[in-house]
């Protein structure tokens, strides 16, 4: 797939501490790329660059194949989307999606068929005459969406959009601009701190961490083959444990608090002096009483949490560490707090990772 956003070796700093450590990223026409990470990594700084907004000390950015430095935003074929929708409230929404467009002279005709066509993709089509005051948050943001789609950009910024909404309006509004993205065939790259928001929404995911880019794949790469210790703690639950790890001929022995263990390593180039063992909670059984397995941990039940449809077991080993499964719950509670059990997972289910 063609590469429309290109970033290489950029870096940007602010004062005497660097934000963004020469990070290198290709982002394909067409994709839903989401840069996800804590506050502070660098994604929205690296948002804005691509944006115009701020310049790079070093490296460069290429949209649709041409380096951008020093040109403006206004000159970039993007738009960006913000939090706060930065709506005029002196304006009705129809005016407020032309703005940009009477600013660029677009005859008015052409104005009022394009603004008339991006509320119908964001359907809002009725909507045009109102204020901004009299639309509920999700619609102004819908008209912010549409404002940035009337200028017909080839990359949409999105600077975490929907973090203003409600639980429940988030979500509804992460399904319809994964279906308008699909529908228009627009890149978008989109930042957010919020996990699961990314592997709901996202066709690739650039996890960065204090500047650097960690790891970049699709949700489900990501989600069961994180590539380092951070990964595979930010993104959802995970058990993670320092392991020792010995060769073993062409394969090697996984020993963690003294037991020899299943699991894959990812990448033997990952492999540093610090070593650990990453099973997701709803991969790790607690084994019936008189059932066997190929390994397993003993351990203490310390708590049993009812959410829905699992029951959070955790764990206490004999070193303190604690293992959490995802039961299902189905009526019956095999077990309770204080009783001795073992807990196991398939080899493919653990992943091992550097730090």
């Amino acid at each position: 797939m063609e590469t429309i956003v290109k970033i290489q070796q950029v870096e940007k700093g602010f004062g005497n501490e660097l934000i963004v450590k020469g990070i290198n990223l290709d982002v394909k026409r067409g994709e839903f790329l989401t840069m996800l990470g804590p506050s502070g990594c660098g994604k929205t700084t690296t948002l804005r660059m691509i944006a115009g907004f701020e310049e790079p000390d070093s490296g460069e950015i290429w949209i649709d194949g041409k380096p951008v430095s020093g040109i403006p935003p206004y000159k970039r074929d993007v738009n960006t989307v913000f939090q706060s929708y930065a709506l005029f409230p002196h304006m009705t929404i129809n005016e407020n999606i032309a703005y940009g467009l009477k600013m660029k002279g677009v005859p008015k005709t052409e104005q009022v068929a394009r603004v008339k066509e991006a509320l119908r993709l964001v359907q809002l089509e009725s909507f045009g005459d109102r204020k901004p005051r009299q639309l509920s948050g999700g619609q102004q943001q819908r008209v912010a969406v549409a404002r940035a789609l009337v200028n017909n950009p080839k990359v949409l910024l999105l600077d975490e959009p929907l973090g203003a909404l409600d639980l429940k309006l988030r979500k509804q509004m992460q399904i319809e601009l994964k279906h308008l993205q699909q529908k228009l065939e627009i890149t978008f790259i989109y930042v957010t701190h919020d996990q699961e928001e990314a592997l709901t929404i996202s066709d690739r995911i650039a996890v960065m961490n204090k500047g650097v880019i960690e790891q970049v794949a699709a949700p489900k790469e990501i989600y069961e083959n994180p590539s380092t210790k951070f990964v595979a703690d930010f993104i959802g639950d995970t058990n993670l444990f320092e392991i020792k790890v010995s060769p073993n001929g062409d394969d090697s022995v996984l020993e963690l608090l003294g037991t020899k263990v299943g699991g894959k390593i990812r990448d033997r180039k990952l492999l540093t002096e610090r070593t650990y063992l990453s099973i997701r909670p709803e991969r790790v059984r607690v084994l019936n009483q008189g059932e066997d397995a190929p390994y397993y941990l003993s351990g203490t039940v310390e708590e049993l949490i009812y959410v829905g449809s699992f029951i959070r077991t955790v764990v206490t080993l004999p070193q303190g560490q604690k293992m959490v499964a995802m039961m299902q719950s189905n009526g019956d509670q095999p077990c309770q707090p204080g009783d001795r059990v073992r807990v196991t997972w398939k080899e493919e289910d653990g992943v091992v990772i550097g730090q």
